[in-house]
């Protein structure tokens, strides 16, 4: 009699802003159950959590981090307040902030889970996957916000949010080895007319946004569709939190997230249950 081996599970955290935080309570879960963690993708807000996760912190340290996140003290410390050429901000007070986290010299290779980051290259107009070289970097690009923060230069590329093409990297996993795929998708309900009634943005720039969230929600379906996680969460976050001012919701947005995990809990312990196969003995 012999137990067959467990599926290899891949994770996959998508872009969010502050919605984002709900991957804390995922995690959470996931650490409590003790059901391991093979691959890590992630992109944005996504990406900054799976790159901490998977160079060592725990959950319970990245929800202190969280709370941090609630003091607007703490944010404006990560403001580059001199206007770079390329964006509002430079990104280098959050780089030094990821590299106390992480630290500075701190590489792929190294982690204790295979982790992928996505980005945008805005020169060739192609997704970057990045899973080697220097960790710090490759956060900093998969957060770059087109117009907000400064693009990063790695190698030939200049580089850009991941959410721009593929804000739930669920593709990702499965290409490096995830026979499991949980995909997490904090992304607002862009079919819902309240959505575009809570967001106080200037009025000229109000249908270009909508465009823009309509496009990549669009486009996340289509992956999603395509790389066929057997596991989509998609927490229950109210409308008015929102990608930039729900920071100070963080314990709201991580129990959606932990409510949203432990809904799937059942099917899970099925998939990943060890299966017996008797054979001859003997």
């Amino acid at each position: 009699m012999l137990r067959k081996r467990r599926p290899s599970v891949g994770l996959a955290l998508g872009g969010g802003g502050a919605r984002g935080l709900a991957h804390i309570g995922v995690l959470r879960v996931l650490e409590r159950e003790h059901i391991p963690i093979d691959y890590l993708s992630g992109t944005s807000m996504g990406g900054v959590l799976a790159a901490l996760f998977a160079s060592g912190m725990n959950s319970q340290q990245l929800e202190q981090e969280a709370e941090k996140m609630n003091e607007v003290s703490f944010l404006l410390k990560l403001i580059d307040f001199e206007i770079p050429e390329r964006g509002l901000l430079k990104g280098g007070n959050l780089s030094e902030y990821l590299a106390g986290c992480v630290g500075s010299d701190q590489r792929f290779e190294d982690l204790p889970i295979k982790l992928g980051l996505t980005a945008v290259d805005i020169r060739r107009g192609i997704e970057v996957t990045m899973i080697s070289g220097r960790l710090v970097p490759a956060v900093q690009a998969t957060m770059a916000l087109p117009g907000m923060v400064d693009p990063v230069e790695i190698g030939n590329h200049l580089l850009v949010d991941g959410g721009v093409l593929n804000n739930v990297p669920a593709d990702v996993v499965r290409e490096m080895g995830a026979e499991l795929v949980i995909a997490v998708d904090v992304s607002p309900d862009v079919h819902d007319p309240d959505l575009w009634e809570n967001m106080k943005i200037p009025s000229f720039s109000k249908h270009r946004w909508r465009t823009s969230t309509i496009t990549i929600a669009a486009l996340t379906e289509a992956r999603l569709e395509k790389a066929r996680p057997e596991f989509i969460l998609r927490p229950n976050l109210s409308l008015t939190i929102t990608t930039i001012t729900g920071f100070n919701h963080a314990d709201e947005i991580i129990a959606a997230g932990i409510a949203a995990a432990e809904a799937i809990l059942p099917e899970l312990r099925k998939e990943l249950r060890p299966s017996l196969r008797f054979g001859k003995t003997g």
